[in-house]
This record gives C-alpha cells, structure tokens and sequence, in this order.
C-alpha cells in the first residue's frame, strides 16, 4: 500500500505564482496525494485561478488568518494523509517522479529529505542553497544555520504538531526541529525535491528572523553552545562569499 501524502499549500494575494505550485502538485504520478489548500482571502485572482482546479483539491479554504504559520496549521488540521509536505505558493515540487522517488527511497521513514533548488522572481535558478541538506539528519542539524527547508521534508503526519505560533518568521525551524526530536528513522533521499523562490517572509524582515531564530537554537540547543555555534555561522559566511566572489571574478 503506497502512503498517503497531504501536500499543503498556503497562498495570499499570489496570482503571479500560484499556478505553477499547483501544477507541479497535481502533475505528479504518484498516484496517493490529497491536495490542500488554504488561501487568506486573496483579492489579486489567486482565488479565480485556485477555482479552475477545485475538482482535484481535497480541501480549498479561503478566509483570513493571523498570518502565515497560523495558515500552515489549518492546512495541518485538514490533513488526512500519512505524510505531510508543505509547499507554499510559488515553491515547486521539483518534477514529476519527484513525490514517487521521495517513497521509493526507503519504506516506512518518520521523515524523507532532500535538497532545495533557489529561483528568483523571474524562475532564473539560483543554484542550491548555501546551506545544503546535511548527509545525515538530526534534530541537532540546524545548530549551525537551516540546514533543510520545510519543502523538502516529508513528515510523517503522526509525529507532525502544530506550528509555534509565538514566532512569526521562523516558526518552520522550531517545527522541523521538533518533529526531528521524534522521528526514529529520517532517510536522505540523495536527491533535489524542492524549489524554492527566494524573498519571502523571513527575508524581508531578515532582522527580526534573525532574533528568532536565534531565540529558537538557544530554547533547544542551550545560550553558550548557540553563541560559540554562530561565531562559526559567522565564519562560515564569510568564508562563502569570499569563494562566491572569486568565481565571480
């Protein structure tokens, strides 16, 4: 029996990107995916292209909410799936087979994983995030930055709570680290599962990310070991634009 995966989409006013992000869900070829999606009432059309699709939704909600990680738990709550995937509006799954190969990799994983192609806001890829998936996975692997995005981590939906929402920016690194705490087995699927369009919340308000992501690794990874991890933070990113800038050169 092939697991059940919920994939989560949360949108706003996003009639720029939201057809893409549907297509590449409901273009899979695994054939055990129940789409949801939950948008905060938009008012740009996202919800007129959301509608030429209703058919194949599981769930479609559109009313406010109290902001993004409050979206992410409803589309939570309406899950019926055995794994959950949040894809947010204009991220993709990153092709076709990509759900199927996730669930070939290993039967009955608490989480899969993969790594994140970055585009910008013209669909120009940006390579791989700077921060690739680790070779092995833990819930002790983002002490030193976010390691994976929640896009490319299936979970299953048993060990899945709700998002903080004490955080307004960085709600996805306590969540992962959480659900990581719990999972017994977490399998690398060695693949790209995810694509990513770069600019969202947490990089317009970089600042305040930064604090609560900072808040975050002191709550699970202690005040001393935080600030002696992110002196090498610090020097790894300097360390990245240094050799960024050379091939640039």
């Amino acid at each position: 029996m092939q697991p059940k995966l919920s994939v989560i989409t949360i949108v706003y006013n996003n009639v720029k990107d939201i057809e893409r992000t549907i297509l590449s869900v409901l273009n899979q070829t695994y054939p055990n995916i129940e789409y949801v999606i939950i948008d905060g009432a938009s008012t740009d059309g996202t919800k007129d292209i959301i509608y030429n699709y209703k058919a194949r939704l599981a769930q479609f909600i559109s009313e406010p909410d109290k902001g993004i990680y409050d979206a992410m738990n409803k589309g939570l709550s309406l899950a019926t799936g055995d794994y959950v995937l949040f894809m947010n509006s204009g991220d993709e799954i990153y092709g076709p087979e990509t759900v199927a190969e996730v669930f070939e990799t290993a039967a009955s994983a608490d989480i899969y994983y993969g790594e994140t192609e970055m585009f910008d806001e013209y669909w120009v890829s940006l390579g791989q995030r700077r921060h690739q998936a680790p070779p092995v996975f833990n819930w002790r692997s983002f002490r030193y930055g976010m390691s994976i995005s929640h896009q490319a981590i299936y979970v299953k939906r048993s060990i899945a709570e709700p998002f903080d929402l004490q955080y307004k920016y960085s709600a996805d690194i306590d969540w992962i680290i959480r659900v990581a705490k719990k999972a017994s087995s977490i399998v690398n699927t060695h693949a790209y599962v995810a694509k990513y369009l770069v600019g969202g919340i947490s990089k317009k308000k970089h600042m305040d990310s930064l604090k609560e992501r900072f808040k975050i690794f002191t709550k699970y990874y202690g005040l001393l070991p935080n600030l002696i991890n992110h002196i090498v933070i610090a020097a790894n990113l300097v360390q990245y634009f240094v050799r960024h800038r050379k091939t640039n050169d």
